[in-house]
C-alpha cells in the first residue's frame, strides 16, 4: 500500500511496484482521484486496487486498515508518500506561519506515525515486510549546513516546516527500527531526489520515474538489506 498515490512518485511507486507483480493498493484522501488512478493502473495490466485514506482522520485510516485486514489479512509493503509543501518560497524561516507548521506535521509527520500504528499489526503477519518511509534531501542537516549544497539557499531556507517534518521522520524512522530490529520487518527512509512533481511545481532535476527508484528499491530489499538508513539510489545520505 502506498499513500499520497493518486498521481506524482506515489503512482509511479504504484506503478513500478505493480510491474513487478505485486498486487498494490492506491490510497489518498479523494476517493475519486484514487479510484480513477487504480483504474488507469488496472487498464495497463496492473493488478491495483484504490483505497480512501486520509492520513490526517483517524477514523479514516481506522477504516482503511480494516478495509485491508477484511480483504487480505495481512500487509506486505507499506509506503509512507503522503505529504504536503505549503509554505511559499522566499519567505523567511520566521516569517512561515506557525498554523502552516502544525498542517505540515500533521500530514508529513504524524500522519506517517499513527498509519504505520494501524498497520503494523498487518505487516507483522507478513513473511518479510517492508516499511519506506520517503523522506528527502531537505531532512538532511548535514545538507543544510552545507554552504557547497543547493539546500544552503534562500529557497530552501524558505521550507522550514517541511524540512523539519522529514527530519522528523527520519528519527520515526530509526526508532522504529530499532524496535523491530529483531524481526523480519525492515524499516528504511527515502531521499527520492529533486524529482519534477506538482509539489515543486514542476521543478527538479529527475523525471517522476527516477524519483520512484529509490523507494521501490527499499520496498522490494532482500533477507540481507538494510534497516534504519537513510539513502538514495543505494547510497546513504547524511543525517
Amino acid at each position: 500500500m502506498i499513500t499520497g498515490s493518486n498521481r506524482g512518485i506515489g503512482l509511479e511507486i504504484a506503478s513500478q511496484l505493480a510491474a513487478q507483480g505485486i498486487h498494490v493498493i492506491l490510497s489518498g484522501r479523494r476517493k475519486e482521484a484514487v479510484d480513477e488512478a487504480a483504474r488507469r493502473l488496472s487498464s495497463t495490466g496492473a493488478d491495483a486496487a484504490g483505497l480512501h485514506l486520509d492520513v490526517t482522520d483517524s477514523s479514516s485510516i481506522r477504516a482503511a486498515a480494516e478495509s485491508v485486514e477484511r480483504q487480505f489479512g495481512q500487509l506486505d509493503i507499506l509506503v509512507n508518500n503522503a505529504a504536503i509543501r505549503i509554505e511559499k518560497y522566499g519567505n523567511c524561516p520566521s516569517e512561515q506561519p506557525l498554523e502552516q507548521w502544525r498542517q505540515t506535521f500533521d500530514t508529513n509527520l504524524f500522519g506517517v506515525v499513527e498509519v504505520t500504528q494501524a498497520f503494523l499489526p498487518l505487516l507483522r503477519k507478513s513473511a518479510a515486510a517492508r516499511i519506506v518511509n520517503v523522506s528527502s534531501l531537505l531532512a538532511s542537516i548535514e545538507t543544510h549546513c552545507d554552504r557547497s549544497s543547493y539546500a544552503y539557499s534562500d529557497f530552501f531556507k524558505s521550507l522550514p516546516a517541511y524540512s523539519a517534518s522529514k527530519s522528523a521522520i527520519n528519527s520515526w524512522t530509526v526508532h522504529l527500527a530499532y524496535e523491530l530490529r529483531n524481526t523480519p520487518i525492515k524499516v528504511n527512509a527515502v531521499h527520492p531526489g529533486y524529482t519534477k512533481t506538482d509539489m515543486n511545481e514542476g521543478a527538479g532535476d529527475l523525471e517522476v520515474s527516477e524519483g520512484a527508484k529509490t523507494s521501490v528499491s527499499m520496498a522490494l530489499l532482500d533477507a540481507d538489506g538494510p534497516t534504519g538508513q537513510y539513502v538514495h539510489m543505494g547510497r546513504q545520505i547524511p543525517w
